[in-house]
């Protein structure tokens, strides 16, 4: 079997993410009351049977590897591995300059496994995918890089690389973050074909390229802006359809892909596991989404003390919770969250081990960790005295930051 290696890019910042991403780096952010956001592309290589994983870190790391250390460990009996790798400096005393000079950075790291293939892939998308597929269909084009790509709106063009490509799948054009006139889909010019930024090379392919980027002068060492744009107008670079991916168990047309970049995004997909047949299926047994779970007994619905019985709808809720004599609806609940008689929570997001006191209304709210919140709070009616105390993004999510206290 030719050798794979797999690498995962989990260095970003998360700006557009603050205040959740404060004191973490991106793909360590808390998702879906259980996971981390780097989670879903750890079990995404995992399910396809590639063991042997660095993942490159950079920006605010020590949670993300608390959480690699408790949730990924792999025996060292054998040769498979899930190792944290963190900017080394080795090519002078600098950060990790973009996605390609990440791995320009460790190119010592293939140079001691000499695979066949690299595997590379972002960190903080929700979606599941079996690699292998992609691989298998890399071989069979005889491509020298190939990229996952998935069909978006054409509004949301600029927000990513966007692929043109030929009958037999090869790419003929490529556009980083076009801001006007992207090129559509033939015969549907509502939507664009967008890079998902995985890649799967050559090995000789990925060294060369990138040491080539390595000497061009005022390059942004960025895979989408520098080593693409050049690779497919001399190179057999070809284009891996997400929708044709097929997972155990589940509807060959489901390809549910999410890029979590912002607030609204990231409620909005917290919110889409919430439905009676969500597209994200999280009990598939044919494909387990591990991660670490802490020794937490399992959640608990009481009464309040004067009998108002607790009240959970279309909701998830991780072990550890209590819900007391509360209404819950349309939220998701993390580990350890207790939650005060009288309470309405509504179309709301807790990240885990908060509490939530007595008589109080919130709706459409991201909850960070480590927050408690004081009897009669009312948050998400109010938009404009909301503002004046919390971050609300564009779509009027408001964001509550890890460690607060409110109403005290």
């Amino acid at each position: 079997m030719a050798g794979i290696l797999s690498v995962i890019l989990a260095g970003g910042a998360g700006t557009r993410l603050y205040p959740l991403t404060e004191t973490r780096t991106k793909p360590a952010v808390p998702f879906g009351g259980g996971y981390r956001l780097i989670d879903f592309a750890l079990n995404n290589f995992v399910n396809s049977d590639l063991l042997k994983i660095y993942v490159l870190t950079q920006f605010k790391s020590q949670s993300l590897n608390v959480h690699l250390r408790q949730a990924w460990y792999l025996s060292s009996l054998t040769d498979h591995f899930i190792d944290p790798i963190p900017a080394q400096m080795r090519m002078g005393k600098r950060w990790y300059e973009g996605t390609a000079d990440a791995i320009y950075q460790n190119l010592r790291l293939l140079e001691i496994h000499d695979p066949d293939y690299v595997c590379i892939f972002g960190s903080d998308h929700i979606y599941k995918m079996d690699i292998r597929q992609m691989i298998d269909y890399h071989k069979r084009h005889s491509a020298e890089l190939t990229v996952a790509a998935i069909k978006v709106p054409v509004e949301e063009a600029h927000l990513y690389g966007v692929l043109e490509v030929d009958d037999n799948g090869r790419m003929t054009g490529f556009i980083e973050k076009p801001q006007q006139n992207p090129p559509t889909l033939p015969g549907d010019p509502d939507h664009v074909l967008a890079s998902m930024g995985n890649y799967v090379f050559n090995s000789h392919t990925l060294s060369s390229a990138l040491k080539a980027d390595a000497r061009e002068p005022g390059s942004t060492h960025d895979f989408g802006n520098d080593i693409i744009t050049k690779l497919y107008k001399q190179s057999p670079v070809y284009v891996y359809d997400f929708a044709t991916n097929v997972i155990p168990n589940e509807p060959a047309s489901n390809s549910y892909w999410r890029d979590v970049g912002t607030v609204d995004s990231f409620w909005q997909a917290n919110m889409d596991l919430l439905g009676d047949n969500p597209q994200l299926d999280l009990f598939n047994p044919k494909w387990p989404l591990r991660s670490y779970h802490p020794p937490v007994p399992p959640a608990k619905y009481l009464d309040s003390c004067d009998g108002k019985r607790s009240l959970v709808s279309k909701s998830m809720i991780a072990s550890g919770c209590v819900v007391r004599g509360a209404t819950v609806r349309r939220s998701v609940l993390g580990f350890n969250v207790e939650v005060q008689p009288g309470t309405e929570l509504s179309e709301t997001v807790l990240l885990g081990d908060s509490c939530i006191g007595q008589n109080c209304r919130i709706k459409r709210t991201i909850i960070d960790k480590d927050v408690e919140i004081a009897d009669g709070t009312v948050i998400g009616e109010d938009l404009d005295a909301d503002k004046e105390r919390f971050k609300v993004s564009p779509g009027g999510i408001v964001v509550i930051p890890k460690g607060s206290r409110i109403g005290f």
